[in-house]
């Protein structure tokens, strides 16, 4: 156990450094005045023909937009599981472990998430309501695959019925998959925020997979 809980932190700590590296690499490579109002956009060349090749979607912008809310609700849900354990056991330390550190990853998210708001990388290859918005990386999927999978990971370990942790598994699954997908057609980001937001999210949950390993070992 030791041993895969090093593989993932290292997986996750690569990771990390592929998304550093590769929004360097958006800020200096082929950087041209593609956007909305001539603003510059890296990896031009690429960018350019994968917007070409999707175009636009509004409709499908729009569905993805409000079923961004469901990883938001999975994080309250969670949130209200800590606060009636806290209640219930009237002290901070007699919260299950687990979700306090599933608390502290879903604090990280929000932080990268409310960062790269506040300070954006690119912006949106269209208007938003006539707005230049941040795009980078898509907050949608770097929510979507932060969060959905730690769904799967609670199920499993809180749910005895194989055929229920199997169920929210998969419906977790295609439903990360379809969203990624749906905002990757829709046109309202460019092919490289969707590739950062994988990265991120990606090595996130590598070390969050990891951290809850140590617990367990640790409880052991």
């Amino acid at each position: 156990m030791k041993s895969r809980e090093m593989r993932l932190l290292r997986m996750g700590l690569l990771l990390l450094g592929l998304f550093t590296v590769f929004t360097a690499l958006i800020q200096t490579a082929d950087v041209r005045p593609i956007g909305p109002d001539g603003t510059k956009v890296g990896f031009a060349a690429v960018n350019s023909w994968f917007r070409r090749l999707t175009g636009v979607n509004m409709t499908l912008y729009t569905i993805t937009d409000w079923l961004g809310l469901v990883p938001i609700f999975v994080c309250l849900l969670f949130g209200m599981l800590g606060l009636v354990q806290l209640v219930k056991r009237r002290s901070l330390f007699k919260v299950d472990p687990d979700i306090l550190l599933l608390g502290a990853y879903y604090l990280l998210v929000m932080t990268a998430y409310l960062a790269f708001e506040m300070i954006p990388i690119n912006h949106r290859p269209v208007l938003i309501d006539g707005r230049l918005e941040a795009s980078y990386p898509s907050s949608t999927t770097l929510l979507v695959l932060s969060v959905m999978p730690t769904l799967s990971m609670q199920a499993r370990r809180r749910l005895r019925g194989v055929m229920a942790q199997r169920a929210i598994g998969a419906v977790a699954g295609v439903f990360s998959m379809l969203m990624v997908s749906g905002r990757l057609v829709s046109g309202v980001h460019w092919l490289t925020d969707i590739v950062g937001a994988v990265l991120l999210s990606a090595g996130l949950l590598c070390i969050y997979r990891a951290a809850v390993i140590r617990y367990d070992r640790k409880k052991r």
